[in-house]
């Protein structure tokens, strides 16, 4: 359930993102909105104290709080921000490779943190001590206000991973729908017909859909008519019996850690892996290598993408912002996890 002030402060900001509440206008005091949603007033001011560290409003003793208006603030710093979601994510390849020497060539440092490190951070205390923020979203209306904010301010901002398409703010992805491409035609190039995707969760994030899409694209381009809804799920203690009943061969997994944690259910079941069930995963991270057998993978080039995302940020800083969306190739890495069908 969401935290009252929450709702709160989401309703106000999704109207001055809106701009159905204009730049000077009043927003509601701590007693109406006490009064418009049953609560008390210390959860109404702490929305409005959330608003105000967000830069979205001001409040002006004695005459109340007001939509405030973006103002530029020029940092002297020569630090860059960069913030993940998780600390230590197996998922996620090491992007410092290429951005490090990047920054480190124009004489900046680099601060890597996670959100909980972001949401210490209000527009004034950013602005002043780093010169640039490197964002890699989970879900793309994961701190949409704060980002709004600083686009707001033409704060530079650098967008990795995934497209935040209500924001004009530069980003960097691999070729995610390539990468599902290829992954599905290894298996068709082995003679697998009958080729599944499968997902991590029922929740599909744009990154996962566009490997989605790569995989129907692939079967469409050999005529291949056999193919798994965006919906199809399975639950773990199921997925050896549907795929034996539906004669699937191949799959193709939305990431190493599924691919893995697939391959070690099925056999653990009793299934031969390659023989019975070929699989294919995607990003290449170092455990893939070591799996048995050692996995097939779609391998992301991290280490440009930080170049490239490091790049992208001294421009804006330097010259102005550059608003293109840049997709950094991806290749299909061979090794023992697929055999050829008969």
């Amino acid at each position: 359930m969401i935290p009252l002030y929450k709702k709160i402060m989401g309703d106000l900001e999704a109207d001055i993102l809106s701009g159905k509440r204009p730049v000077a206008t009043q927003v509601p005091t701590e007693k109406e909105l006490s009064q418009q949603y049953q609560v008390s007033r210390i959860t109404s001011k702490r929305a409005l104290n959330e608003l105000e560290t967000l830069g979205l409003i001001e409040r002006v003793q004695g005459r109340g709080s007001f939509v405030k208006a973006p103002e530029k603030i020029f940092s002297p710093a020569k630090k860059i921000l960069f913030i993940l979601p998780f600390a230590n994510d197996l998922s996620l390849g090491n992007f410092n490779l290429g951005l490090e020497p990047v920054l480190q060539e124009q004489g900046y440092t680099l601060l890597l943190g996670t959100y909980d490190l972001l949401e210490q951070q209000n527009i004034e205390k950013m602005t002043h001590e780093f010169a640039g923020l490197i964002y890699y979203p989970d879900q793309t209306q994961t701190h949409l206000a704060l980002l709004f904010a600083l686009q707001n301010i033409s704060f530079p901002v650098v967008i990795l991973d995934k497209e935040i398409h209500e924001l004009n703010l530069p980003t960097i992805v691999s070729d995610n729908f390539s990468g599902g491409f290829l992954a599905c035609q290894a298996l068709l190039d082995a003679g697998h017909e009958k080729i599944a995707y499968l997902f991590g969760s029922q929740k599909h994030g744009q990154t996962a859909r566009n490997r989605y899409l790569g995989y129907l694209s692939a079967l469409t381009h050999r005529k291949n008519f056999f193919q798994t809804g965006i919906d199809w799920y399975v639950e773990p203690e199921n997925l050896l019996s549907t795929l034996r009943n539906e004669q699937i061969t191949g799959l193709v997994c939305e990431n190493d850690l599924l691919a893995m944690r697939i391959s070690q259910q099925l056999k653990n079941e009793g299934a031969r892996l390659p023989e019975d069930f070929s699989v294919v995963g995607f990003d290449d991270i170092q455990a893939s290598r070591y799996l048995d057998p050692p996995l097939t993978t779609i391998q992301q080039d991290f280490s440009r993408l930080g170049e490239t995302a490091g790049e992208t940020l001294l421009e804006i800083i330097h010259q102005g912002h550059p608003l293109a969306l840049k997709k950094i190739p991806v290749s299909l890495v061979v090794r023992q996890s697929i055999a050829l069908q008969k």
